[in-house]
């Protein structure tokens, strides 16, 4: 029998009503890289249907969180569900459960819009008929019906990135995992893309979860926020609640009150820290 993604928890209040169902928690999550910690015992959910940013300076810990939600990386702590689901103990359901636009493209650029999507929904099982369905619908959701067959290599960038997003939903994940989405887009690109975003958590409930670089977009299109700061989770709360606590006029102001005004290191991944030891080895020889 195909396996599906579980419900996500319903969360009630006192009295049993119905308060917020959330599809992603973490609790108590550590990642150590010998004896440096990446992450370290962060905890915190997010509900379904929301715009979930994840921000922190370079080399805070987010890029080795999104990592392990993802099961690209197994934590060395902790606890993690994603739409009800543990990725260590069930990783390939748990993939299922979301989909994910990473900030380097990987679209094929030789395929058209159309073979793109189509690729993806034959490695996610989707079956045909309902494939060719969703994939027509997701289309014209971001606006590109009318260029479905023409080739990625002649798209702008900004009809790359909603080819992308268009394309991680044909599988009909829970959650969105977006990695600096609008990345090198001018702002009327980055506006027409958070409103395809927007109109996917009202009509689909897909929670989005991104890290974005851009503190304005943040504060504008974010419904809650968390900033992680040398591996740890220094805030939590919407925009407004951030610059509240922190007294401050914007979200980018209470940002660097809350992570300090150092410049940091981009944060290393595992593969490139091994590329790093590959080059040390060899210039020994």
């Amino acid at each position: 029998m195909k396996a599906t993604p579980r419900d996500p928890q319903i969360l009630t209040v006192p009295g049993g009503e119905r308060a917020a169902t959330t599809v992603i928690e973490i609790a108590g999550l550590v990642k150590k890289f010998g004896d440096f910690v990446a992450v370290d015992h962060i905890s915190f959910a997010v509900e379904e249907g929301i715009v979930f940013a994840f921000l922190g300076p370079n080399g805070a810990g987010k890029t080795t969180t999104i990592k392990m939600l993802t099961t690209v990386l197994s934590p060395s702590g902790g606890s993690m569900r994603l739409a009800g689901i543990d990725p260590l103990s069930e990783p390939l359901l748990a993939r299922r459960a979301f989909g994910i636009v990473f900030q380097d493209p990987t679209l094929d650029d030789e395929l058209t819009a159309f073979e793109n999507m189509e690729l993806h929904g034959i490695l996610y099982g989707v079956p045909r008929r309902e494939r060719r369905e969703r994939i027509a619908a997701l289309l014209s959701l971001v606006a590109l019906s009318e260029r479905a067959h023409d080739l990625v290599k002649k798209f702008s960038g900004g009809m790359r990135r909603r080819l992308e997003i268009a394309r991680a939903l044909v599988h009909r994940p829970k959650i969105l995992f977006l990695d600096e989405p609008t990345s090198g887009l001018d702002p009327q690109t980055r506006n027409q893309i958070w409103q395809y975003i927007r109109e996917l958590c009202r009509e689909r409930k897909v929670t989005v979860f991104f890290t974005t670089h851009y503190m304005e977009e943040a504060e504008r299109v974010a419904d809650r926020i968390a900033i992680i700061d040398h591996g740890r989770i220094v805030a939590q709360g919407s925009p407004q609640e951030l610059t509240r606590r922190t007294e401050q006029k914007t979200l980018e102001d209470a940002f660097i009150a809350l992570t300090g005004r150092d410049i940091r290191e981009e944060e290393a991944a595992p593969i490139d820290r091994m590329r790093m030891m590959r080059r040390v080895w060899r210039g020994r020889r």
